[in-house]
C-alpha cells in the first residue's frame, strides 16, 4: 500500500469548484456528511419569501430530517440565520418529521462555535466542517462534524422530578409476563455490572446503581410485548444485524438515541446471542461518555 500526500485547497477561491459542485456531490452520496442512512429528498428546494435550501435529506430508517446549507470558506452570521430559518420553515410546514439543521463549511471558526453554543439544546444542530483534498487531477472531500446535535435529557430521566412508581404499577399497565421480560434483561446486564437493579419509573422501567439511573438500556412493557431501548447510534450494520436476526425492530427514535425492538414473551431467549451483544454494546457505549 503507497502512501500519497494530499494538497489541501480552498473551493471558494478555486477557479472552477463551487457550491454548486459541493451540492452535486453530496446529492450523488449524502452518507458522506455522516449522518447516517440518509437519501436525498430535495436540492434548492425553494422557501416561501426566504430563497432555497441547498439540501434536504431524511434517514432512511426514521422520519427525522436533515436541512442542510453548504458554505464556501469560512462560517458568517448570514449563514447561521438562513440555515436556522429553513429549518423553521420546514418544521412548521411537516411538523410530522423530526428536523436538525445542518450547516457545512469550509472553516467553521471559534466564534461561530460560541454562538451556535448559545443555540445548542434548543435548536437541533449539527455542524460540519468540509476539508478539499487534491492530488494529481482528482479532488476529493472530508467532512468532519466538529458540533454534533444535542439531546436533552427525558424529563423522566430526571431524578429529582420523575415519579417513581413500583412493578404493580407496570404488571397492571403491561402484564406480568411483559414485566417478567424486563428481569431477563437485568438479568443480561448484571454480567457486566453485579451491582445493577431495575428502577421503576413512570413511563419506562430503567436500571440503577446505587440509586444513581443507568439507562443504557430500558424497557417499556405493554400488554403483550416488550419494548426494549438500547442506548446506541443508528448505523447501517447495527440496523442490518438487529434485522437479520428477525428481530422487530421499530424505526429508529433520533431524538434519544435509542433503537426501538419489540419482542414478546419467550423471543429473549430465542435471540439471547444477539440481545446480549446488544446490551454489551449500550453498556461500553455509556461507559466509555
Amino acid at each position: 500500500m503507497k502512501f500519497t500526500k494530499f494538497e489541501k485547497i480552498s473551493l471558494k477561491n478555486h477557479p472552477e469548484l463551487n457550491e454548486r459542485w459541493v451540492q452535486d456531490r453530496i446529492a450523488e452520496d449524502p452518507s458522506i456528511l455522516g449522518l447516517g442512512d440518509v437519501i436525498l429528498k430535495d436540492k434548492e428546494r425553494i422557501q416561501p419569501r426566504a430563497g432555497r435550501l441547498d439540501l434536504l435529506l431524511q434517514d432512511a430508517e426514521s422520519s427525522r430530517r436533515y436541512e442542510v446549507e453548504v458554505q464556501l470558506g469560512a462560517t458568517d452570521e448570514s449563514h447561521i440565520i438562513r440555515t436556522i430559518e429553513y429549518w423553521d420553515i420546514e418544521r412548521k410546514r411537516y411538523p410530522q418529521y423530526e428536523h436538525t439543521a445542518v450547516i457545512v463549511a469550509e472553516d467553521i471558526t471559534s466564534r461561530f462555535l460560541n454562538v451556535i453554543s448559545l443555540f445548542n439544546g434548543v435548536i437541533p444542530l449539527v455542524a460540519i466542517q468540509m476539508t478539499a483534498l487534491k492530488t494529481g487531477d482528482q479532488v476529493g472531500l472530508v467532512f468532519t462534524t466538529v458540533v454534533d446535535q444535542f439531546v436533552l435529557g427525558l424529563v423522566d430521566e430526571d431524578e429529582e422530578t420523575q415519579e417513581v412508581t413500583d412493578r404493580a404499577y407496570w404488571e397492571k399497565r403491561g402484564s406480568k409476563k411483559t414485566v417478567a421480560m424486563a428481569d431477563e434483561f437485568l438479568e443480561i446486564a448484571k454480567k457486566y455490572d453485579e451491582s445493577l437493579e431495575l428502577k421503576y419509573n413512570k413511563f419506562y422501567i430503567g436500571l440503577a446503581k446505587d440509586g444513581q439511573p443507568r439507562n443504557f438500556i430500558i424497557v417499556r412493557p405493554k400488554k403483550g410485548f416488550i419494548r426494549f431501548e438500547p442506548k446506541l447510534k443508528s448505523s447501517p450494520e447495527t440496523t442490518e444485524r438487529l434485522e437479520s436476526a428477525g428481530l422487530d425492530v421499530m424505526d429508529y427514535d433520533a431524538r434519544w438515541g435509542r433503537y426501538r425492538i419489540r419482542l414478546k414473551p419467550g423471543e429473549i431467549e430465542a435471540n439471547r446471542e444477539i440481545l446480549e451483544a446488544i446490551v454489551k454494546e449500550a453498556y461500553e457505549t455509556a461507559d466509555a461518555e
